[in-house]
């Protein structure tokens, strides 16, 4: 009997272990570029988060936000003023974390019954860590090009395949961190009909130039 009981306890263990790490690993998300961000968005805002609340629904909650929005910049179409965003109370469940009364943010999300939602795999990042060409592209770049793609490139050599491709090859030499074209070129269709990297200047940089070189 003793020996059942053991067993037993033993594999509530396992089960219950088996679950935490279910929920430590349920959020998993692929890095995107700001451009594919702010694209694949229907709302795109600079705020600054002034309460919380926490929301009785769901398994563990859902935290609602209210922000004071500073600007919008993508989702006149869907809602005129943005006062609360919600996302999941845990950030396991890829659940948001922001500081209130704090810093200004750059928040990205969907709508959902006339709602913002957004989570760990949005773009949500403090206003003052973006850099100067990632404003710009906030600001009008970003929406040209939102008939491109950003064609990720993890090892080389890697090729584009169609004239609307432009190279990411950040995760080459940054190794998953946002690298140099995340932070300073957006993707932008030129007349002609290509896809390119633009910064304001003619790209100089040979790692983005020669991506296809073995």
């Amino acid at each position: 009997m003793q020996s059942f009981h053991c067993t037993l306890f033993n594999l509530l263990i396992v089960l219950s272990s088996l679950q935490i790490r279910q929920f430590t690993e349920a959020c998993s998300c692929l890095q995107s570029h700001p451009q594919d961000a702010y694209c694949n968005s229907d709302i795109v805002i600079r705020a600054k988060v002034v309460g919380k609340k926490l929301l009785k629904d769901g398994h563990f909650g859902t935290m609602r936000y209210t922000v004071k929005q500073t600007k919008m910049y993508k989702g006149f179409d869907k809602i005129q003023h943005v006062q609360h965003i919600y996302t999941d109370a845990s950030e396991s469940l890829c659940g948001v974390k922001f500081d209130i009364n704090k810093y200004q943010y750059l928040i990205t999300g969907r709508v959902y019954d006339g709602k913002v939602y957004t989570g760990l795999c949005n773009l949500n990042e403090k206003w003052d860590r973006l850099t100067l060409s990632q404003k710009k592209g906030i600001n009008h770049r970003y929406q040209l090009g939102c008939n491109c793609r950003i064609k990720p490139c993890y090892y080389l050599p890697c090729f584009v395949t169609s004239k609307n491709e432009c190279l990411w090859t950040d995760m080459i030499s940054y190794f998953g961190h946002p690298g140099y074209q995340s932070r300073h070129y957006a993707c932008i269709q030129q007349k002609e009909g290509y896809c390119s990297w633009y910064r304001g200047m003619p790209i100089r940089d040979k790692t983005i130039i020669n991506a296809t070189d073995p």
